[in-house]
């Protein structure tokens, strides 16, 4: 299953943003501004297409992508859907799933219900075969699971439950519907980290279906987790022998050490098991004997050499390359205390990982009984070893481990080094706003000059910044905000060009791309910078290489070759107002929802204002105002990427 996150905010109206105001002064004239796309704008452009049908339910979640039959699948609460990918209104094949009004009475004699969870949420849907889906629900703190009937063909518009077959959802889906949950359906097995038991204190990585026997993480041991938030659920192949595969899974959890002053209180973690472990045969039967994991590291040293961490855990997205086995893991961080407020994205490689669940164990040892590195004798086979895979070609079961390694994994499951990011770096950082990050999707985008990386980061204020990073230096990138999207959860595919947006009270279907709003000349186009675009001669168009042309014009990594266009650099444009005829005078400038004011001027301000785009070295004027005082307000109407100050303008006395 793709990377399906939900951030938790609630709006209850959607909208497009293309970002805020940015108070502090570039220089004594100089100021950022980034104006916004409303809702409204985006439905007559047709760029945004809400999910209309109204029915009695909350709690949208996309749970699957069948593009074999182009539908996207929602689960809420008792209720599923299946939608059309190109049209999300087009024909909803919609099914009521509710909990019996038994189980809910039942529920409620528990003291639940004060906050509507007696019902049934969905929170799982995955393929079973070409047929049918497999979905899960909390049951009113019951959980339970049914199949899914799809059909061969979306044309058949087959979408209904099976009748009579009701299974029991423990340690598939939570009891809680507050609480999170992964999953993956891998060949007839159901691999979910979820908390297993009617009051939540049982989190597991549990194993059920197949024809594999049931297994499961050790139960209250805090060594193995400890008070965890599932994340993301992924199998990644370590070789091309199949009985290497193993099963990663990411995760926050409570410190072991939080008591401990300084020691953070929440740590970001990814673990592993192999697909083939069946448990062991004396010790650790029916529970995982490959079990290891290891912390995962997103820092930043300040200038004062002082190094801060992000250790929340909230987001991960797995970027497939050519090679199944190494693909890049994008992970969004937060800050975990309440006095600094930050977050950051990093990307790890998978051989990284791996050199880490290759080194050595952590043990607490010495007087003070700190984490040291295992100096002792490892046993055979090592811990985390797959039976039957590359180093263990005559041990064909876990059961037929050794009592000492099974023993050993039970003991130390955590390794001692941390993976640190590509580069040893955050890619994405943010400090001093007012937001986190929550949730990411990655689309590697093929422009006219190159391919870029396209970062989709959810923010806990209901937002979806849409940001690429390029390369400044040798040693340093840089990162453009290309537009801000005010909504609840993305998820992206390339193939259909769309976001498709869920919230608490519905579904939203938004076009990866708006290339008429950077304006109509060459020049906006190019300094918009965003990899979906480009200039066609005639228009700021959207690109894709099938539709390549030579007069196509995209603002490469450090020029810009074509007519119309200049050398440019990756600094953010900006635009500048000042008065042409006493150009050293600092104003003072204010953002307003009509405009621009220009405070503290006196009579001599008076004169021609000019509102400049501006790109490194490259200026155009894109209006010029009369000012008069004492105060003016230059108004701007529609945004247009770079060329924000518009025909449509007015000057006043305040």
């Amino acid at each position: 299953m793709d990377n399906f996150r939900r951030i938790n905010a609630s709006i209850h109206e959607l909208l497009l943003v293309t970002g805020t105001f940015n108070k502090d002064f570039v220089d004594a004239n100089c100021f950022d501004l980034i104006f916004s796309f409303f809702h409204s704008e985006l439905l007559e452009t047709k760029t945004i297409r809400p999910f209309s049908f109204s029915f009695n339910t909350s709690d949208y979640r996309i749970l699957h992508m069948d593009q074999d039959q182009g539908r996207l699948y929602l689960g809420s609460r008792e209720y599923l859907v299946s939608l059309d990918m190109q049209n999300v209104n087009k024909e909803p094949l919609i099914i009521h799933w509710p909990a019996t009004a038994q189980r809910k009475g039942e529920c409620k004699l528990t003291g639940k219900g004060g906050q509507g969870e007696c019902a049934n949420f969905v929170r799982l849907i995955e393929p079973w075969n070409r047929t049918h889906l497999y979905t899960c629900g909390t049951g009113a703190y019951k959980p339970i699971c049914t199949f899914l009937n799809r059909g061969w063909r979306a044309e058949e518009y087959l979408f209904r439950l099976v009748p009579g077959y009701v299974d029991s959802g423990k340690g598939k889906s939570p009891y809680d519907p507050r609480q999170e949950n992964a999953a993956a359906l891998i060949n007839g097995n159901l691999y979910a980290g979820v908390h297993v038991d009617f009051m939540g204190t049982d989190p597991a990585i549990f194993r059920t279906l197949g024809d594999r026997p049931a297994v499961r993480t050790e139960q209250y041991d805090s060594r193995w987790l400890n008070e965890p938030v599932f994340i993301k659920i992924q199998k990644i192949p370590d070789s091309a022998e199949k009985n290497d595969d193993k099963l990663y899974f990411f995760f926050r959890e409570k410190s072991l050490d939080a008591s401990g002053g300084s020691a953070p209180s929440v740590l970001a973690r990814v673990g592993r098991v192999c697909l083939n472990d069946d448990g062991g045969q004396r010790s650790l039967v029916n529970k995982w004997t490959t079990f290891l994991k290891a912390r995962l590291v997103c820092s930043v040293i300040g200038a004062d050499g002082v190094e801060t961490y992000f250790d929340e855990l909230r987001d991960v997205f797995i970027q497939r390359t050519h090679d199944e086995r190494n693909p890049i893991v994008y992970a969004v961080f937060s800050t975990a205390g309440s006095v600094f407020k930050g977050s950051a994205v990093c990307v790890y490689s998978m051989a990284d990982i791996r050199n880490v669940f290759n080194g050595p164990f952590s043990h607490k040892h010495g007087h003070n009984y700190q984490w040291t590195p295992y100096t002792g004798k490892i046993p055979y086979p090592r811990p985390g070893t797959c039976p039957g895979g590359t180093f263990t070609p005559d041990l064909h079961t876990t059961k037929a481990f050794s009592d000492e390694a099974v023993n050993f994994v039970r003991a130390h499951p955590l390794m001692y080094q941390s993976i640190y990011p590509i580069h040893k770096r955050p890619l994405v950082v943010r400090t001093g706003v007012d937001y986190r990050f929550t949730t990411i999707a990655v689309d590697l985008v093929d422009a006219v000059d190159g391919r870029y990386e396209v970062l989709f980061l959810g923010t806990d204020r209901g937002t979806v910044q849409k940001v690429i990073v390029l390369p400044k230096d040798i040693s340093t990138t840089e990162e453009l905000i290309l537009e801000e999207v005010e909504v609840f959860k993305v998820q992206k595919y390339r193939f259909f060009q769309q976001l498709y947006v869920s919230s608490e009270r519905g579904l939203t279907q938004v076009s990866l791309h708006r290339c008429a709003v950077y304006g109509k000349a060459c020049s906006d186009c190019c300094l918009a910078r965003d990899p979906y675009c480009a200039w066609d001669g005639e228009h700021c168009s959207a690109f894709t290489p099938a539709t390549k042309r030579s007069d196509h014009i995209h603002l490469p990594h450090w020029v810009v070759h074509g007519p119309n266009c200049v050398q440019m650099s990756f600094l953010t444009s900006l635009i500048v107002c000042f008065n042409a005829d006493n150009m050293k005078k600092t104003v003072s400038l204010t953002a307003t929802g009509h405009g621009i004011l220009l405070k503290s001027l006196t009579q001599l301000d008076a004169g021609l204002y000019h509102c400049l785009a501006t790109e490194n070295n490259f200026k155009h004027t894109v209006a010029p105002v009369n000012g008069t005082a004492p105060g003016t307000l230059l108004t701007m109407s529609h945004p247009c990427g770079p060329s924000l100050c518009t025909s449509s303008r007015e000057t006043r006395s305040i």
